[in-house]
């Protein structure tokens, strides 16, 4: 297994005031970890002041630039963290949602299989019962999607908990943006032989509602998770 303190948690944030908190503090406690990035993505509330007080480091952008561009400049921070510290191995990414607050604690098993060299992307499957955001038509064109390009199904495509190593995330660089981030991500790995393996985590996020802002939400990321397929299909 790798050392104590070779995992760097990287959390995207927009306008999670009210959660980021929570998400920080459970994230800071978890094996391995020594790092929090936070990510502020153009956020309009205190989610920069929040994650700082909760022990996190945060970087700003000043408008809103999307997921993909956040996970960058996160995994960047933290590239230039480990050389400042003359690191001879960099440390892994944990990525995690804004939205977790207290289940964030339990994001642990995701880092096992990286940490123990058996898997170069892990990928959340939630246990809990709390509904996952994206309707069934968003996830099913992921699904799909991302079978049609590499012959393996994931049981959760849209999940943005994924632990990978350096080299993987590098791998995969430049990140699909939008929504599309997670289909082209395994996809990219999986097309240039790199392991990626489920990890089942009781983990929970804010669901996606019923309103017209939700619907919104559900075409865009049909319409990114779309794109992101258009150039690998």
């Amino acid at each position: 297994m790798s050392a104590p303190g070779d995992v760097a948690v990287i959390i995207s944030a927009r306008d999670e005031a009210a959660r980021i908190g929570a998400t920080v503090r459970g994230a800071i406690g978890l094996p391995g970890v020594d790092l929090v990035v936070v990510v502020d993505d153009g956020s309009r509330d205190q989610t920069a002041i929040a994650a700082e007080r909760a022990g996190a480091s945060v970087v700003r952008h000043p408008r809103n630039r999307g997921k993909g561009a956040a996970m960058e400049t996160g995994a960047e921070a933290v590239r230039l963290l480990d050389r400042h510290e003359g690191r001879a191995e960099p440390r892994h990414l944990l990525f995690l949602d804004a939205d977790l607050g207290e289940t964030a604690q339990h994001a642990g098993p995701l880092t096992d299989p990286v940490r123990d060299g058996k898997a170069d992307m892990t990928v959340a499957v939630f246990s809990s019962t709390v509904k996952l955001g994206g309707h069934g038509f968003v996830v099913g064109l992921a699904g799909a999607g991302i079978e049609r390009a590499t012959g393996w199904r994931p049981a959760q495509p849209l999940n943005g908990q994924r632990c990978l190593t350096r080299a993987a995330f590098e791998a995969a660089r430049p990140l699909a943006g939008g929504f599309g981030t997670e289909t082209a991500l395994t996809i990219d790995l999986l097309r240039k032989g790199l392991r990626v393996t489920e990890v089942e985590v009781p983990l929970a996020h804010r669901a996606t509602g019923g309103d017209w802002r939700s619907q919104l939400h559900r075409a865009r990321q049909f319409a990114d998770v779309g794109r992101a397929l258009a150039r690998r299909l």
